[in-house]
């Protein structure tokens, strides 16, 4: 079958569609003042000031994140004082109207990862593969879901940041990655409750375009309680590849979360675009406002999306070093507090979505992914089929994303709304 014809400018598609009325808004928290370092000498008059200027944004939740070291130094003591600073810093986001969800094991943030003694040097273990790490993992995020466990603004537990990006020094197989969510899923679960908040997982593009990543699309949208997208504009070289104002790279988040959708076995789990930003120089800080407008524009246009959540909220200050250069300007807020004028599209767009409800257009055509583990980036940018996905989108089509083996589940396509199938290949 064929797509509908019939070219329209982009600005004019990003425009038409209607966001759901419950889509979530929200921002990555990077404490302005010392970064995650922050954890070693909590101040929770600095992280209120900086959850304020959030919250003046127009922004409803946090996502926020401790370092596992200090969380857990040994591999059977879970501290409670960090655990409880933790708690504040939740309570903290209440007193100025935003919910939370709490990432575990960190694990990985911004180019350096946190591993605690007891799994390094004299002392090393496979993280995802040794019995008793991924046990004393559990204790930590049972002991976490525990002591959050009825907050009022909880939105629920992660069990880290992109825990894919420590494959490279704990080399691990598809089956074991699927044990390890399984087994930390359940230890949220286990500490927060039933019906006590989200439970999730994250993983970094890899396991949507890296050929045999052991972390593979199924387990993303298949595990926990909803799928996390983190679409990055330097995921594949996307941004250089294709420009900084290209439809490509304005439509990233959209076909991220629509990819997502494909991969899911219940046609209407949700996808939340959890991590996306303007990292320069691949968006230059001229073109960071339009790219924030046209990612929630765009993305909001998904049936299945949950929320958008911004990374992040404050630029590194350049007093600390080491990190790369796209660290340091990420933020909404500079390292002194100040909003930068991405801050203030973000804020717009949002109160512009927040004042046009109603769900977005059934997507009724679908272009069919062929794939496999070993063939994966054909579905990342500079691959066929997102450029032919890309393709279909600046013609005016707005494609949703089939999996070859559910191409002829006539049952599935109609739960989707789908009646108009493209061959991707």
């Amino acid at each position: 079958m064929r797509p509908r014809q019939g070219p329209s400018r982009e600005e004019d598609a990003i425009n038409t569609h209607r966001s759901a009325p419950e889509l979530r808004f929200g921002v990555n928290y990077t404490p302005r003042r010392g970064w995650f370092h922050a954890w070693h000498d909590f101040d929770p008059g600095l992280a209120r000031e900086d959850l304020a200027q959030i919250a003046g944004l127009g922004l409803d939740h946090v996502r926020v994140f401790h370092l596992w070291p200090l969380l857990q130094p040994n591999r059977t003591l879970v501290r409670a004082s960090a655990v409880d600073q933790l708690v504040r810093l939740a309570d903290l986001a209440a007193e100025c109207g935003l919910d939370v969800l709490v990432d575990g094991v960190q694990g990985h943030l911004s180019s350096f990862d946190f591993y605690p003694e007891w799994t390094r040097s004299w002392h090393h273990r496979n993280v995802f593969t040794d019995p008793e790490a991924i046990e004393a993992q559990a204790l930590l995020l049972r002991t976490l879901g525990r002591a959050l466990s009825g907050h009022p603004r909880l939105l629920g537990l992660q069990l880290g940041n992109e825990l894919n990006n420590l494959v490279e020094h704990n080399p691990v197989s598809v089956a074991e990655v699927d044990h390890y969510l399984d087994t930390l899923l359940a230890a949220a679960r286990d500490g927060l409750g039933d019906g006590a908040g989200l439970v999730t997982h994250s993983a970094y593009d890899a396991a949507w375009y890296g050929d045999d990543h052991p972390f593979t699309p199924q387990a993303s949208a298949r595990k926990g309680d909803l799928t996390t997208v983190h679409p990055w504009v330097f995921s594949a070289d996307c941004a250089r590849r294709y420009g900084p104002r290209s439809p490509q790279v304005h439509h990233l988040a959209e076909y991220g979360t629509e990819l997502a959708a494909a991969y899911a076995t219940d046609p209407a789990r949700p996808v939340w675009v959890q991590e996306t930003g303007a990292p320069e120089p691949h968006i230059p800080a001229a073109d960071a406002p339009d790219f924030a407008r046209a990612t929630l524009l765009n993305a909001a246009g998904c049936a299945r999306l949950w929320g958008v959540t911004w990374w992040c909220s404050h630029d590194v200050d350049r007093s600390l070093a080491d990190f790369p250069e796209l660290e340091y300007t990420l933020g909404l807020f500079d390292s002194a507090g100040r909003p930068k004028p991405i801050a203030k599209a973000l804020s717009a767009t949002v109160a512009e979505l927040r004042a046009t409800p109603g769900p977005p257009p059934t997507r009724t055509t679908a272009l069919v992914l062929h794939c496999t583990p070993s063939t994966r980036s054909v579905s990342g940018p500079g691959g066929a089929f997102f450029d032919a996905w890309m393709r279909l989108r600046q013609e005016g089509t707005r494609p949703a994303v089939v999996l070859a083996e559910r191409a002829a589940d006539t049952a599935y396509l109609a739960a989707r709304g789908i009646t108009e199938l493209v061959d991707g290949k």
